[in-house]
């Protein structure tokens, strides 16, 4: 596939995320011969750098840095764009704070830019359903829904992409995939580091606000939306729509680690959360009468984020009359270690019928090796493409956020040593993901 001349602008290119990740993204797309030679990527910002300052930022081969560079502002930047190549495309990446997406699209219209431009801009997408809903109308007075590709890049990693694949292209599963067969769904995003360097943004965010608004609840969407008669965007967000529609939240807990408050950047009185479990449902007849459990947390016992299908208990028959079976699983690794677990029982050989926990893995670098895409290629190389089945709608953000804005700073705050994981109250026998670590590392 190959993408024809377009310029690709970061807005905000003397920031961090431009080094660490877009310009590597980038670089990768086009020595992988996915842009023409006639591409160009031009930073914007606020500091003075010449061309040959602004490449030298960046380590990255030769042929990329001859297509690198910089223009100051925004004013000017599309007579500028245009003495470099005659583009069908323009894709600009908000590098920005969101107070000032709005400010910046508005900027760029009176630029002159218009049909050929496509805005890519990171989360938060609000602070809550009122400033969402605020930030999408903004946007809209100036380019159209179809031009906006709003970035989550969780839903860019191999694992959480092949979780419809799994879904909807594996006939062994679908027909047990409601509540009928399984007992609850659990979804754990756990970190052992602390807030560190982004304080002041958590402190205004909080744990609900940072992952389970956007990140999580487009797992749990992906999880248990139904199958779209096709994998067209539009197709796949009138599902996760449709699952949207139908949640709610039925209790949470809010945590805050022992010494946040003596964070940098941190409010000396802060009932900011920094973990947080959340009990939900989904009302439609698949998912009827079955929780799905939500726990997401900072300075925690362990990293990693994982999914735990589990599936109801057995009758107390047959090899199960002691009721010592434990139920199937299957466990999603999203990360760090990537791979699909099924639990099964099975007998110990030489045994009388002795029975004995299995576990069926698929691991991604054993199967695919060292090949897995790197987020950000991934989602700049679909949206050069145009493909937004990756990226998140106007409807989605405001529904989400609606859904999830009864529990926003609500309700009494607990406490939690650093290093431990929080079970003051907890709402249900949390799978021990810990058993899983060594499964695919």
């Amino acid at each position: 596939m190959r993408i024809p001349g377009s310029a690709i602008v970061i807005l905000g290119a003397s920031g961090d995320l431009a080094k660490r990740k877009l310009i590597p993204a980038l670089a990768v797309i086009f020595e992988q011969e996915n842009l023409f030679d006639s591409s160009v990527i031009i930073g914007s910002g606020r500091t003075d750098f010449n061309d040959h300052d602004f490449r030298g930022k960046f380590d990255v081969h030769g042929k990329v840095k001859d297509i690198l560079f910089y223009h100051k502002g925004i004013s000017g930047l599309k007579r500028y764009i245009e003495q470099k190549g005659n583009f069908s495309r323009v894709i600009f990446f908000f590098a920005l704070p969101p107070s000032v997406y709005s400010d910046t699209a508005k900027q760029l219209f009176e630029e002159g830019f218009r049909d050929e431009a496509r805005l890519i801009i990171e989360k938060p997408f609000g602070y809550d359903y009122e400033s969402a809903k605020t930030i999408n109308h903004e946007l809209h007075e100036y380019f159209h829904e179809s031009q906006l590709f709003r970035i989550d890049h969780y839903l860019a990693k191999e694992a959480i992409q092949n979780i419809l694949v799994f879904r909807f292209a594996n006939s062994i599963f679908y027909p047990v995939w409601n509540s009928r067969y399984i007992k609850e769904i659990q979804i754990n995003a756990s970190e052992k580091i602390g807030v560190e360097e982004r304080g002041s943004y958590f402190d205004r965010a909080g744990i609900i606000r940072d992952m389970v608004q956007n990140h999580l609840m487009q797992l749990l969407c992906l999880l248990t939306m139904e199958a779209p008669v096709s994998l067209d965007a539009e197709d796949i967000r009138i599902q996760k729509l449709n699952v949207l529609k139908v949640l709610s939240i039925t209790d949470c807990m809010r945590y805050q680690y022992k010494g946040y408050r003596e964070e940098p950047g941190i409010a000396p009185d802060s009932p900011t959360e920094t973990y947080a479990e959340l009990v939900l449902s989904i009302n439609n007849f698949r998912w009827y009468n079955m929780p799905v459990y939500i726990r997401a947390g900072k300075a925690l016992n362990r990293k990693g984020t994982e999914i735990c299908i589990l599936f109801k208990s057995l009758p107390r028959l047959l090899f199960n009359k002691s009721g010592g079976i434990k139920p199937n699983r299957i466990v999603f690794k999203i990360q760090p270690s990537e791979g699909i677990i099924l639990d099964l029982s099975g007998k110990i050989p030489g045994s009388d019928f002795f029975i004995s926990e299995t576990k069926m893995k698929f691991c991604y670098h054993d199967v695919f090796g060292d090949v897995m895409q790197e987020a950000y290629q991934k989602l700049l190389l679909d949206a050069l493409l145009g493909d937004r089945t990756l990226f998140v709608s106007a409807e989605e953000t405001e529904l989400s956020w609606e859904k999830i804005g009864q529990v926003l700073d609500s309700g009494s705050i607990e406490y939690y040593e650093k290093g431990t994981m929080p079970a003051t109250h907890p709402l249900t026998d949390w799978i021990d993901f810990e058993d899983y670590e060594t499964a695919c590392g």
